[in-house]
């Protein structure tokens, strides 16, 4: 018997839950107050890479903007915020805090500012950011995803129904089966079911089994 765990460092750092609710896709949401004009702009991201290139293609395109404020949180409290300029706490943090209300994670909202010649104060302005990322997120389409490890079981072609009989105890999804020489299997397991699963494999089989897990997936 062999377990073998691919990129285990992963998933210590990214998993907290076995689950996460984001959006679908970007949307957008534009408001306005005492003259100023509020653009929402919502993204689902995975990683900083790709925040960091949606942000520099919003001040290309918004370049003569007054503010491009932002906010994202991505797994295991991963978050940045900014206020571009505005007055401390008027603007990143308020953007998250609209964000958190949705408890969403994986997403990027960025609020693009033309200032219309009249101050709005801290207290206004604040919630004028609130108010902005909070529609843009409200008129969003929202998807639970669940994380999933791949594990790679590899048996005899004797073992092959009780490798069937184990998947059909388990809420798993084979995704693939070759046959050479033996019989490997991939399948998504939930994180929360990978113990139990290979627990179940050694067993059933009396340890005559290759097990390797592969680092976390992320599936609708």
């Amino acid at each position: 018997m062999k377990i073998k765990y691919l990129g285990r460092k992963i998933l210590a750092i990214m998993l907290k839950d076995d689950k996460i609710l984001t959006i679908t896709e970007s949307k957008e949401n534009i408001f306005k107050e005492k003259g100023s004009q509020f653009i929402a702009q919502c993204f689902p991201i995975t990683t900083e890479k790709s925040f960091s290139k949606i942000l520099a293609e919003i001040k290309k395109k918004y370049y003569d903007a007054s503010h491009h404020c932002y906010a994202y949180r991505l797994l295991n409290d991963n978050i940045k915020y900014s206020d571009d300029g505005e007055p401390n706490g008027t603007a990143g943090l308020r953007i998250l805090n609209a964000i958190d209300h949705f408890k969403l994670q994986n997403v990027l909202v960025v609020v693009i500012r033309y200032f219309g010649g009249t101050k709005l104060g801290i207290g206004p302005l604040g919630k004028a950011y609130y108010n902005s990322a909070f529609e843009v997120l409200e008129k969003s389409k929202k998807i639970e995803k669940l994380f999933y490890n791949k594990v790679f079981v590899n048996v005899d072609f004797n073992q092959i129904s009780s490798i069937h009989h184990i998947i059909n105890n388990f809420e798993v999804k084979l995704t693939n089966t070759i046959y050479k020489e033996t019989v490997k299997f991939e399948i998504l397991v939930k994180v929360n079911d990978l113990k139990r699963f290979e627990e179940k494999l050694v067993d059933e089989l009396k340890g005559n089994v290759d097990i390797k897990v592969n680092k976390l997936l992320i599936l609708d």
